[in-house]
């Protein structure tokens, strides 16, 4: 047949039943698909060639030849990559080129994503092996700024990636387009000092905290928008600024906890809504309402006091 679906299981496991079911189901409607189950820990060698770590994990074949992979209990993933590769013919060798070039353009776009691209297994906040997890605690520990690719998500890009840069394991580091190499490399880099000077440092906070003070000359760190407020002081303080017809920027520290925490710290002002102008600290809702009772806040907003 041409696509065979073998789902790697466990006894042990409930969510490996819950997608026998989900199998049988997809079963009835492709009946030209073969869906098998396999006991990952009964065959070693066969989970051990195919990078099996957890269970359920599902392999996708066509013509002998592994298409996909999907890992985790996904019931609309699943669904979703069946019904995908059933309804794929056999493609001709002309539009197989054609996928190649595709691919490799796709490849080139993640690859560029960002200053530093790496690509792991898992994510950084939940490496999913030793080797990912190792190269990212190297490239926090010098407060590298990094972006990453969970190449478990796509298995097309986890075997082109291997072609395109013909470097066989994973992870894979990317600066500016370039391949660094792989865990082994970045060690070798750490340890001559030179990893520094390749790699992108990550913004200081406080550097990132005075741009944002000044991003505009009258700032409010607020709890919301000036069209949603999220708190009852945001919305007295909104209802103030408004009243006076100064224009002015805001930004919602719900949406960002390190400019939330850095803030207090930075300014030593314990809560918000918190107000600047021209880079430097009015204060919060109490300061402007004494403000605007003794008829200084205009003078204020606009720089003149």
């Amino acid at each position: 047949r041409s696509l065979v679906v073998v789902h790697f299981w466990a006894p042990w496991a409930p969510q490996c039943a819950q997608m026998n079911e989900v199998m049988a189901a997809l079963a009835k409607e492709h009946m030209q698909v073969a869906f098998v189950k396999l006991e990952a820990e009964a065959v070693p060698e066969v989970s051990e060639k195919y990078e099996i770590s957890s269970v359920p994990t599902f392999l996708f074949f066509k013509n002998a030849q592994k298409v996909d992979r999907l890992d985790g209990a996904h019931a609309p993933e699943l669904t979703k990559k069946v019904q995908r590769h059933a309804s794929s013919s056999s493609v001709s060798a002309a539009s197989n080129d054609g996928a190649k070039e595709d691919l490799n353009v796709r490849l080139k776009k993640l690859i560029n994503a960002a200053p530093c691209m790496l690509f792991m297994k898992g994510s950084p906040k939940e490496p999913r092996c030793g080797f990912s997890k190792q190269i990212v605690e190297i490239l926090n520990k010098h407060g590298i700024s990094f972006s990453s690719f969970d190449i478990f998500s796509d298995e097309e890009v986890r075997q082109g990636l291997k072609t395109y840069s013909n470097w066989p394991t994973y992870p894979q580091l990317y600066v500016a387009g370039e391949l660094i190499g792989g865990l082994d490399i970045i060690k070798e880099l750490e340890a001559s000092g030179e990893l520094d000077t390749i790699c992108p440092k990550a913004q200081k906070l406080e550097d990132r905290l005075k741009i944002l003070i000044n991003r505009a000359p009258v700032m409010l760190f607020m709890k919301g928008s000036k069209q949603v407020a999220k708190c009852g002081f945001s919305k007295q303080i909104i209802e103030i600024m408004n009243s006076t017809g100064v224009d002015y920027e805001t930004f919602d520290i719900l949406e960002d906890e390190e400019v939330r925490q850095g803030l207090k710290t930075y300014s030593d002002w314990p809560t918000y809504p918190q107000l600047y102008v021209k880079g430097e600290l009015v204060g919060g809702l109490d300061i402007v309402k004494e403000l605007k009772e003794s008829g200084e806040l205009l003078p204020v907003l606009k720089g003149e006091n």
